[in-house]
């Protein structure tokens, strides 16, 4: 059954997930739209803007519009699609906080223990990788546009990226303002000009 299948998916993208939500990303793209193809490309990045926008960890964010999207593709109901939501948001967080529970009664014991402090500067080196592989996989024309189809898209797109790019990174911008100022921007690039 789908349900199963879904939460099975979902508790091991979250027990191997480190480094928080957008860490995440990958693991679930790699899941949905390649492994099992539930979500295409496209629905996959629209739901990742989605997930981004919503309040709250980006992670569980996207874990429950896949949940209620793979639902909606797969035939079932809207109500279904609540229900592959929850169920999704509940196995990507369900063995993450079993293990934390365990973890933090070992690392309070063992803090200063060369083996762990290993452990967690390679995990950081990991974090960095599947980060940049969210990143990279983002970084497609379903995102930026196809130049055979509109040339102003992707030159509209590529200033935008560039831009809250070095705003944020060089400058040290607030995200929501670089968020209300990139939308602004692209709302006077496609529907004004």
């Amino acid at each position: 059954m789908i349900f199963v299948r879904l939460f099975l998916i979902f508790c091991k993208i979250g027990i191997f997930t480190f480094g928080g939500g957008y860490s995440m990303v990958a693991l679930i793209q790699n899941e949905m739209v390649e492994k099992y193809h539930w979500l295409t490309a496209e629905e996959f990045t629209d739901l990742l803007a989605i997930s981004q926008m919503t309040p709250g960890p980006v992670g569980i964010n996207t874990a429950t519009y896949t949940g209620y999207t793979v639902m909606l593709n797969n035939g079932y109901s809207p109500l279904m699609g609540v229900a592959g939501s929850l169920v999704a948001s509940f196995a990507v967080i369900l063995l993450p906080f079993l293990a934390m529970l365990l973890m933090c009664r070992y690392l309070a014991k063992h803090r200063d223990n060369p083996v762990v402090e290993t452990i967690f500067r390679v995990l950081r080196l990991v974090v960095v990788g599947l980060i940049a592989a969210a990143a990279l996989s983002l970084a497609s024309p379903l995102n930026f546009g196809f130049w055979e189809q509109s040339q102003k898209q992707v030159i509209v797109s590529a200033v935008i990226f560039v831009g809250v790019f070095v705003a944020s990174y060089k400058f040290r911008k607030s995200p929501i303002m670089l968020l209300l100022l990139s939308g602004a921007v692209g709302f006077v690039a496609y529907y004004v000009l």
